[in-house]
């Protein structure tokens, strides 16, 4: 029967305000749960099927397993809540970590990207993907977004989720104090805006030196504040009748024309 382990579960799978309340988010996924250990990040539970045998992999994780509690459900329950299509036989429930700025690791020459308002969780689990191909160093998060820790969002970055920090703010304001003691250490720091109506190509940008690169809003782009915090603004050149491209798709071109410069410039 459904008991009080499997409606904590479920619940917290599907519902964002349990997940914020709970400071803890629901992972499931070979690939996701080894990227999460991998990288260190602290399980609060594992759950796991009780009427059949487990895996070599799942059994070798559970008998590691520093979690502070396991729960044993049946198959007929985990198959409920999993939202694979062979149901997992083990899935992390894991504690969320700090919004703290202090958790990006800024190198020598910094990439740091900001997002502004990314609302579909497809999209801005693509871009978290993208941003750890091309050894971003971290990721800002404003404004009132998709949520940083909804499965579909997870799903979407097959695994780079756990590897690269990402770190939500409520506004604008509160990143400026941060870019500011960022461009101290960092002399030459640009702050960059993307936007399909500037007027300097993507290519013909120098994007070398330490950059802030600004993401907008799948409809309305970046805000106000984000366009006037910009030292300059780049566009993607086209020559078809596109007039945009889909924004995780965009920032993945734009990002790889960076990895492609820095490449070059070594």
């Amino acid at each position: 029967t459904e008991n009080n382990h499997f409606q904590y579960l479920e619940t917290l799978r599907r519902n964002r305000t349990k997940r914020s309340k709970t400071k803890t988010f629901f992972v499931e996924g070979v690939n996701a749960i080894n990227q999460a250990l991998a990288h260190h990040w602290e399980i609060e539970a594992f759950a796991y099927i009780d009427d059949q045998r487990l895996s070599d992999w799942a059994s070798g994780i559970l008998q590691k397993s520093c979690a502070n509690t396991h729960y044993e459900l049946p198959s007929k329950l985990m198959k409920r809540i999993s939202q694979k299509e062979d149901t997992s036989e083990l899935i992390a429930i894991i504690n969320i970590p700090p919004d703290d700025l202090e958790r990006i690791p800024v190198r020598h020459n910094p990439l740091i990207v900001v997002l502004d308002r990314i609302t579909r969780p497809g999209n801005l689990g693509t871009i978290i993907r993208s941003c750890d191909a091309q050894g971003v160093d971290g990721i800002i998060l404003t404004g009132h977004a998709a949520d940083l820790y909804a499965p579909e969002t997870i799903r979407a970055t097959t695994g780079s989720f756990f590897s690269i920090p990402v770190i939500r703010l409520a506004s604008p304001k509160d990143l400026s104090g941060w870019i500011a003691a960022l461009n101290e250490k960092h002399p030459g720091l640009e702050i960059v805006a993307t936007s399909a109506n500037a007027e300097q190509p993507l290519d013909v940008h120098d994007f070398t030196q330490p950059t802030v690169l600004l993401i907008g809003n799948e409809n309305h782009g970046l805000s106000v504040l984000y366009r006037e915090m910009a030292d300059s603004a780049v566009t993607i050149p086209m020559t078809g009748s596109a007039s945009s491209l889909n924004v995780a798709c965009a920032t993945s071109v734009i990002l790889y024309e960076i990895g492609r410069q820095r490449t070059e410039n070594r």
